[in-house]
């Protein structure tokens, strides 16, 4: 008997259908009930987690413009430790959500970010905000809502007195970097005619006070002083009111590109003897990049430990988890301060009993005092929110090295 093609083309279709029939029936008795016995476990376990809502933390900062890798490197250490606590179950088995959004460093944006991320998103607290201008607009928002400000970055003044209820500093003041680094200027290299280069807002201005205080005490003043505006490298006339002085050295408060044209051209007109600082916000490692072999006589006041002191256990556990969670990002101080910031937020979080709300947060910080965060110990009380005081000097040419 002779089989057309249309009548072959039928026969190979129903035994192909056949087939497929016979192949879904051994799939549904067979494999998927190993299938399921393998999901199942990972299903369980999330109801067991009672699917627990997450906790949400708000960040406004600088991800582009001159302060760019300011916001980039305090958020990557902010993820860092966030992941690695998300990682040990987070808080009460609730994970911990950073939201992180733009600013540019530009006060009015900051104010947008802080509304929508407080009223649309209903944060928990502000976390890692980047600069004294901008947490300058947002302060009085923050705390009419009665939210936590926590671990800005910046050592403003107005950020530590009047004492603030809902702000919780990690780091130190402007004020006690620039009592270090007059004191090594002035009491140890026997200096004398010193200038100030600053930002023209409260953060330059704020760093300014903080050098005449230092200079005070000292029976010194100022010789001349220069500035320059935000977010610009336009620095040519703030030089020349400094130079105007003829300092021996020149402390500088700014962000690390205004800083590192103001040093590199510095250097070039006026010679390369003269001596350079600048206070932790200016961003250590863009600055020894930006200057490479114009780093010499140039220091940097920090705030935290030396991100490469690995006989801290805390520096080892956040390049480890730099490492693990956020290797495109170099290790260095910005970074390690924001991985600090996000292991103290759960510390504190994991010590509040009962519900999580932001006024126990507050009261448990208060109460409990002392968290020992693998080495780095930070204490807090009532009337105290500022949780480190030590502050270290850094050359950065030709490597980062303490000196005092």
């Amino acid at each position: 008997m002779e089989i057309s093609d249309p009548d072959i083309f039928r026969v190979g279709a129903k035994v192909l259908f056949h087939r497929f029939i016979m192949a879904r029936h051994v799939f549904f008795r067979l494999f998927l009930p190993i299938c399921c016995c393998l999901v199942f476990p990972f299903v369980l376990s999330a109801e067991e987690g009672g699917g627990k809502p997450p906790i949400y933390l708000g960040q406004s900062c600088a991800l582009t413009g001159p302060a760019m890798n300011l916001g980039v490197e305090l958020r990557a250490g902010l993820r860092a430790a966030l992941a690695e606590s998300n990682r040990q179950g987070g808080i009460d088995g609730r994970e911990i959500i950073l939201i992180s959004v733009d600013d540019g460093y530009e006060p009015y944006r900051a104010v947008e970010n802080t509304q929508r991320l407080i009223e649309q998103e209903n944060v928990f607290l502000m976390i890692g905000e980047v600069g004294t201008p901008t947490s300058e607009a947002v302060i009085a928002l923050t705390e009419k809502r009665r939210i936590p400000f926590f671990a800005p970055y910046s050592g403003a003044e107005l950020l530590r007195s009047p004492f603030r209820r809902y702000v919780v500093n990690i780091r130190g003041s402007y004020y006690q970097e620039m009592e270090k680094v007059v004191a090594y200027y002035v009491d140890k290299l026997r200096l004398e005619r010193l200038s100030c280069f600053h930002q023209n807002d409260s953060f330059g201005r704020d760093g300014l006070h903080g050098a005449e205080k230092a200079l005070a005490r000292r029976g010194l003043k100022l010789v001349s002083t220069g500035t320059y505006e935000r977010n610009t490298v336009a620095v040519l006339g703030g030089m020349n009111d400094v130079f105007a002085g003829d300092p021996q050295a020149v402390l500088l408060v700014g962000t690390y590109a205004a800083c590192a044209e103001f040093i590199k051209l510095s250097k070039l007109r006026h010679g390369k003897d003269i001596h350079f600082s600048n206070i932790s916000f200016v961003g250590s490692s863009i600055l020894q990049e930006s200057l490479g072999a114009a780093g010499e006589n140039v220091i940097i006041s920090q705030v935290v430990p030396f991100p490469w002191d690995n006989s801290l256990p805390l520096v080892r556990e956040y390049a480890l988890a730099m490492q693990t969670y956020q290797r495109d990002i170099p290790l260095g101080f910005t970074s390690l301060e924001g991985y600090i910031a996000g292991r103290l937020f759960t510390a504190i979080a994991r010590e509040v009993r009962g519900e999580l709300t932001r006024e126990k947060f507050m009261k448990t910080m208060e109460e409990v005092g002392r968290f020992d965060l693998s080495g780095v110990v930070m204490e807090f009380g009532p009337d105290d929110h500022q949780g480190l005081d030590q502050v270290r000097l850094t050359a950065i040419y030709p490597d980062f090295k303490v000196i005092e």
